[in-house]
């Protein structure tokens, strides 16, 4: 390994301007007009706490690459190709930027997340359901 170590904080500023990423009005518009994959990736509790996005599917974080890999034997069914639209989200905004750069890195050029996360969702008034609605894989 060479050069200076790069804190967190740097690694996300970073990854950030190698995707647009999108608002919560964005994020519902791509599902709605494109037919985007919204991605949950929040632990159990987040999702128990505040409900859940309507139509977005639960994939915890550890099993998010093997689930959306479209070569992957552990896809999800959605995972068709490297042109798939996801939209990841996490609680506020910063796990999603990790894991929509890992999709990047399997080939998925068009994957995103949702700045602010779940919670700038909610503040939207955009709709969230209760827990017991969640789609798994």
């Amino acid at each position: 390994m060479s050069g200076v170590p790069q804190g967190i904080d740097a690694l996300v500023d970073r990854l950030r301007t190698t995707y647009a990423r999108v608002s919560p009005e964005e994020a519902a518009a791509a599902r709605r007009d494109e037919g985007a994959l919204l991605i949950d990736i929040r632990y159990q509790a987040l999702r128990e706490r505040d409900g859940l996005i309507p139509g977005a599917v639960v994939v915890e974080r550890n099993e998010l690459e093997w689930r959306l890999d479209p070569q992957g034997s552990h896809r999800l069914h959605e995972a068709t190709g490297h042109d798939l639209r996801v939209v990841v989200i996490c609680n506020e905004g910063y796990a999603s930027t990790l894991a929509a750069a890992s999709l990047h890195g399997l080939g998925l050029h068009r994957a995103t997340d949702l700045t602010g996360g779940f919670q700038a969702w909610k503040a939207a008034g955009l709709p969230v359901a209760p827990p017991e609605a969640a789609a798994r894989p």
